[in-house]
């Protein structure tokens, strides 16, 4: 029922697309789904050799199964070396590298990527917004750049 999230992902062919991992539910609703913790993987659409998971709640119910809830600001996230590293194209620190609404129009999560160029890694941050106030909630993890199986 997320339709949101793909027409801007459509939109914006720059940020990678998630594909769901699994889910465990948290809540039982009687109408509707119900809460959830969803897992999600996501390639680096410019770093070729990296794949982040991501581990965020989803609202359930009447409102969460029409895509009208608003999911909450918490999310976790694990990103690896699945291969050489390579980069497809130059990247800029702090540049989107994921987006989705959380919201049906004010709220979104995104993961932004830094490169730490003395220590030779890669930074990945994710962390929600809003149009007004966003949320100071947040988890980073980083990959140090290693050779792969030359």
């Amino acid at each position: 029922m997320r339709r949101i999230p793909l027409l801007l992902a459509l939109l914006s062919p720059s940020l990678a697309l998630a594909e769901r991992i699994g889910e465990v539910s948290t809540v039982f609703k009687w109408f509707g789904p119900n809460d959830r913790i969803v897992v999600e993987a996501f390639d680096d659409p410019k770093v070729e050799g990296v794949t982040c998971y991501l581990s965020r709640p989803r609202t359930g119910g009447v409102k969460g199964g029409l895509g009208l809830a608003e999911d909450r600001a918490e999310a976790s996230i694990a990103c690896r070396q699945v291969g050489k590293i390579h980069f497809r194209e130059e990247i800029k620190d702090g540049e989107e590298v994921f987006k989705e609404r959380t919201s049906l129009v004010f709220k979104s999560m995104q993961v932004v990527r830094f490169f730490d160029e003395k220590r030779n890694t890669l930074v990945y941050l994710v962390y929600s917004d809003r149009v007004i106030e966003g949320s100071p909630q947040n988890a980073v993890t980083a990959i140090p750049i290693l050779p792969w199986g030359e």
